[in-house]
This record gives C-alpha cells, sequence and structure tokens, in this order.
C-alpha cells in the first residue's frame, strides 16, 4: 500500500470512526507514553533519593531546566502538529509536508542555543532556579550533563507530537516508551554500579532521550506519516506564524511552570532542603497522575486537529464531551487514591528523612481536594489550542503555573508559612477551573453556530447546480 493510500484512510478514519472508539485507540497509546514517561521521570527523584536529601533536592532544582527544554519542543511540536493535521484534514499534504520540517529542525536550534546558554551561565542559573549551597554542586553535576542533550530533546518532542497530530500514536508510543525503559534501566546502572552519583542519573537520561530520538525519525517513514526530509526546512514568515499561533500556549504553560518551579524553590528553600525535596517529589507524582488525563486530551487533539479543519464540528464538541466526562472520573479515582497512600508514596521516594514525609504527604493530600477539576482545564485548553484559539489558550495555559500559581506562592507563605508553599497549587487549581469553564462553552457555542452554517450550506448548495 503506498503513503498516498494510507494517508487516505487514515484520513476516512480519523473523520467517520465513532467518537468514543477513535479517541480511545489514539488514547491508548498516548497514555502509556506518557506514563513511561512520567514514570522514568520519577525514576530519577527515586534512584537519586537513596543518595541523601540534598541530591534529591538538586534534581528538583534543575527541573525548571527540563521544563524550558520541553516548553521549546512543545511550542514547535504543538506549533507544528495543529498546523499539520489541519492541513491534513484539508488533504494539503505538500504544505503539512513543509511544515513538518521547519518545526523539526527549528527546534533543534533553539535546543543548541539553550545548550550554549546554560554552560555559560550554569551557577548564576542554578542559584536563580533555586539551588542553595549543600544543593549547588549536585545540581551542577546534573545540569551539565543534561543540557548536552537539549538539541535532540526539544527535536524528539517535535517527531512525537507531529506523528500524534497524524493520528500515528503508536509510533510516538514506541519512540518515548522505548527510551523511557531504558532510563529505567540504565539509572540504577550508572548511579551505583558505576558510583557516578546524580551525574549517573542525568547521563542516564541523556543517552535514553538518544534513542528515542532515532526511534522517532525512524517512525516517520512508516504508517502513512509524513516523512522527515530535511529538504522541505522552509523558514518563512507563513509558517512561523503559525508555529507562533499554534504553540504559544504550550510555550507558555511549560515556559511558566519552570518559572512556578523556580518560584516553588525559593520559597520553599527558608524551609531548608527538606522542603524543597518534599515538593520537588510532590510535584513528579501530580505530574504522574495528570499524565493518564493529559494522554486522553493527546488522543483527542489529532481527531479535533483533523474534523476540525473538515468543518466536522460536532464530532470535535462530542470528542471533547467524552475526554472531560472521562479524564474527570480518573482524576477522582487518583484523588482518594493518592489522600489515603499520601505518607506511603513519599516514603517510597525517600524514607530516611522525616520531615520531607511529613511536608511532602500534607502537600500531595492538598493537591488531591483539586484533581478532579485539572480534567476540564487540561482539555479545555487542548481544544482551544488545537482549533486556532491562540489567546484563549494561552491565557488558561497560563493560569495554573503563572496568573494564579505566583501570586498564591508568593503571598500565602508569608501568612502561613510552609502551609501557604503547599496551598499554592491547590488555590491555583480553583481559579483556574473558573476561568476554563467560560472559555472552553464559548468556543463550544461558537462551534454550534459554524455546524448550523455547515448544515444551511449543504442544503442550498444543490440549488445553485
Amino acid at each position: 500500500m503506498g503513503a498516498e493510500e494510507q494517508r487516505q484512510q487514515k484520513f476516512l478514519r480519523m473523520t467517520q470512526t465513532p467518537i468514543p472508539k477513535l479517541i480511545s485507540q489514539l488514547a491508548v497509546p498516548t497514555i502509556i507514553s506518557m506514563l513511561v514517561t512520567s514514570f522514568y521521570n520519577m525514576a530519577d527523584t527515586f534512584f537519586v533519593g537513596k543518595i541523601n536529601t540534598s541530591a534529591t533536592a538538586a534534581v528538583g532544582v534543575v527541573f525548571p531546566l527540563m521544563t524550558i527544554i520541553q516548553a521549546f519542543g512543545f511550542f514547535c511540536g504543538h506549533g507544528s502538529g495543529n498546523y499539520i493535521s489541519r492541513q491534513l484534514g484539508a488533504q494539503n499534504i505538500e504544505d503539512a509536508s513543509k511544515m513538518s520540517a521547519t518545526g523539526f529542525v527549528t527546534a533543534f536550534l533553539l535546543g543548541l542555543c539553550i545548550l550554549i546558554v546554560g554552560f555559560s551561565f550554569s551557577d548564576p542559573l542554578l542559584y536563580i532556579m533555586g539551588a542553595t549551597e549543600t544543593i549547588l554542586p549536585y545540581a551542577r553535576e546534573y545540569m551539565r550533563i543534561i543540557l548536552i542533550g537539549a538539541p535532540y530533546m526539544t527535536a524528539s518532542l517535535v517527531l512525537n507530537n507531529q506523528m500524534r497530530f497524524q493520528g500515528s500514536a503508536f509510533y510516538s508510543m514506541v519512540g518515548i516508551a522505548s527510551g523511557a525503559v531504558i532510563n529505567i534501566g540504565l539509572d540504577p546502572l550508572f548511579i551505583f554500579v558505576f558510583d557516578m552519583g546524580v551525574a549517573g542519573a542525568a547521563l542516564a537520561t541523556i543517552i535514553s532521550q538518544f534513542i528515542s530520538f532515532c526511534l522517532l525519525i525512524a517512525g516517520t517513514f512508516r504508517g502513512g506519516n509524513l516523512r522527515l526530509n530535511l529538504r522541505n526546512f522552509s523558514p518563512s514568515l507563513k509558517y512561523y506564524k503559525n508555529i507562533v499561533k499554534g504553540g504559544t500556549p504550550s510555550l507558555c504553560r511549560q515556559g511558566l511552570g519552570s518559572f512556578a518551579t523556580i518560584c516553588l524553590n525559593l520559597m520553599a528553600g527558608p524551609y531548608g532542603d527538606a522542603a524543597i525535596a518534599a515538593m520537588s517529589i510532590v510535584t513528579r507524582i501530580s505530574q504522574f497522575a495528570a499524565s493518564i488525563v493529559i494522554g486522553f486530551g493527546q488522543g483527542f487533539q489529532p481527531v479535533c486537529g483533523f474534523n476540525y479543519g473538515a468543518k466536522l464540528f460536532k464530532r470535535v464538541k462530542e470528542g471533547f464531551w467524552f475526554c472531560v466526562k472521562l479524564s474527570s472520573v480518573i482524576l477522582l479515582v487518583a484523588a482518594i487514591a493518592g489522600w489515603i497512600f499520601s505518607e506511603q508514596l513519599i516514603t517510597f521516594f525517600l524514607h530516611t528523612d522525616p520531615l520531607v514525609i511529613e511536608y511532602g504527604s500534607l502537600a500531595l493530600r492538598l493537591q488531591c481536594l483539586t484533581f478532579p477539576l485539572v480534567g476540564w482545564i487540561t482539555i479545555s485548553n487542548m481544544m482551544l489550542q488545537t482549533i486556532g484559539k491562540t489567546v484563549k489558550a494561552s491565557l488558561l495555559a497560563m493560569s495554573r503555573q503563572f496568573l494564579f500559581f505566583v501570586p498564591a506562592i508568593l503571598t500565602l507563605p508569608g501568612m502561613f508559612d510552609m502551609l501557604g508553599v503547599q496551598l499554592s497549587q491547590p488555590v491555583a487549581d480553583v481559579f483556574s477551573f473558573i476561568l476554563a469553564v467560560p472559555l472552553s462553552l464559548s468556543v463550544i457555542k461558537e462551534m454550534t453556530e459554524l455546524e448550523k452554517q455547515e448544515e444551511h450550506y449543504k442544503m442550498v448548495q444543490p440549488s445553485k447546480d
């Protein structure tokens, strides 16, 4: 079967398969990818936690850098992927292929810039991200190795997202999950067997990410995907405008997430390395729980993009409600489990420091209170971004990690001490949910009007022929 025939079959599948079945098929690989990725993000925290509290805190301090790398990868990946899915829905293959190469090359170059800046200003950056004198040696060692992988980490995220938006979640999953499994195996080998400490955790990460990078490139040559061809690189204003339009919400979400983590580290710092380590662990656990919902959202995005491009607005709305309902139920179950087993979860990562367990278990329980709200926020954000509602999507993307979180983390500790640090994310989640509801409902209403216009057009069109 030729590539063109495969693409046509994919178009029919994306625009005709019943929505619950289609999203579930696409979501399962992405959920597996997200869970495995979250698991191996936690692997560094788990294995480094066996060294000491300062080493665990160092991974949390460098986490904003990882978030920045991811931010630029998602910026180019979501920006190009959103455009690609709409163009494939409109069956403009050549245009989609040029965007594919442009997003990939741009992300690689941005990752190279991060590497250069990071090496040039490593210690000042680490102090800005919340490192203390005891944390700095571990954080420096960890960060400098992570930076080496920045160019292909950003490019990998582009390939991953472009394949997802083409409806090829399986190939995306293979690339991401394979690297994740390898990282989990390499962590204990490098940290303990080779006695490399935190440097071993960083080395395991960049090796596994490079393997993912190679597998994702191979995936572009299979399954009717757009083949990666660097000769299609087209750095024109048209493509960069669309990357900015589609990727800005991701850049805001991830970039401001990095800023939020820095604020969290700085505000937790006065309470000691144990506080930074505890909040770092809680962040990783929360992200693991939310990864299931993000996986559903990522399964929804190509469906959303294809059908919005094909003007099948009813299918877009049906997909939105399906994902919101299911993700809310999943997060409610996760919240109950997190509340019941909060101490055991924190102990799993760092069982030697009672203060880390005390701080972490309370912070986790407080976040569990607002977990069920995150489903609506996440799915709304992904829908707004995919259909090109840049301003609304960016506003919502900024809400949890900036608009509401930063004021909370800067003010609540002054009133409630460490409890204020622990309360900041739940407070931000409540206000983000209040913002997300009217933003998403306004777009649902708009699509209903567009749907009526399309139906009217189809009714009157035959009379014009």
